[in-house]
């Protein structure tokens, strides 16, 4: 399986109560559907996947298969931690409708690069659904070598990496040049999404996308099929949104944005993470407001 395209992690809404609001879910992500994106993010950071119950988790799941099907969508999940053992319970537990398991590199307690390969070799033996692995060091603390991407991309089951590395580094040019065919290096720095596009990433997936979904996916587009002055000129417009949205940590601002939209009921997200600062929220509408005019 190939993975292409835009792809846009959805995040959680919660309702003046502090529950999970579903109908708000379910609007969004039919939103995003129509408004160009190939597929959708369920349980990932944006998500504040940590922060839900099983129960919540289930929820989110449920409904998102639901509406990848009616929009015949892929649909990627976040599966995964720390744990070998726990995240072959989390991709055990994945069903019918999933078309791939977003799966994070062990963070925190930072193995070997050794390490890091047995994990992703016995979590893609046990998954029903193709590995999407997820590197980024900042929140894992495990920095991965050229060599260990192109030996994940070897391993049977694993379609890919999202790549989110906060640069445009050595190892992510030897592995745009080394990488199999087959294994989709998708974007998944907002900021840095256009140069890897450029290098030939056969998609995104991005936060951002999910408040400018109709431009990100011509982002997309452009860089793949030109023309080439265009994908340029988008994607400088797109990078101060990307840099207002990240002004605090993910999904904040976003949220913020949102229910300033009145997209979501509520900007609420769950500690530890605190609510956006008005300023922080203010700067990224008008960030949004700048993009509709030019």
């Amino acid at each position: 399986m190939t993975l292409s395209g835009l792809f846009v992690p959805l995040v959680t809404p919660f309702d003046t109560d502090g529950t999970l609001a579903a109908d708000a879910l379910e609007r969004l992500a039919c939103d995003i559907l129509a408004d160009g994106a190939t597929g959708l993010v369920a349980l990932g950071t944006t998500a504040e996947a940590a922060m839900l119950t099983d129960a919540e988790r289930t929820q989110v799941i449920d409904l998102c298969v639901r509406v990848c099907r009616e929009h015949n969508a892929p649909l990627i999940v976040g599966a995964g931690t720390n744990a070998t053992a726990a995240s072959l319970e989390a991709v055990g537990r994945l069903r019918d409708g999933i078309t791939a398991a977003l799966t994070v590199v062990p963070y925190y307690t930072r193995p070997t690069e050794a390490g890091v390969l047995e994990h992703f070799r016995r979590v893609a033996a046990a998954s029903p659904v193709p590995l999407v692995v997820y590197n980024i060091p900042y929140r894992t603390g495990r920095t991965l070598s050229t060599e260990t991407l192109l030996a994940l991309a070897d391993i049977p089951n694993i379609a890919g990496v999202k790549h989110a590395v906060g640069a445009l580094d050595d190892t992510t040019i030897e592995l745009m040049a080394a990488r199999p065919a087959d294994f989709a290096v998708l974007a998944g720095d907002d900021l840095y999404a256009a140069p890897l596009l450029a290098l030939g990433a056969p998609g995104a997936i991005l936060a951002t996308a999910i408040v400018a979904t109709g431009a990100y996916a011509s982002l997309v587009s452009t860089w793949q099929d030109g023309p080439i002055g265009k994908a340029r000129d988008l994607s400088n417009r797109l990078a101060p949104i990307a840099t207002a949205l990240f002004a605090e940590p993910n999904p904040t601002v976003i949220k913020a944005v949102l229910a300033a939209q009145g997209r979501i009921p509520t900007p609420t997200v769950r500690l530890p993470l605190l609510p956006a600062e008005e300023a922080s929220t203010a700067a990224a509408l008008a960030a949004l407001e700048r993009l509709a005019a030019q």
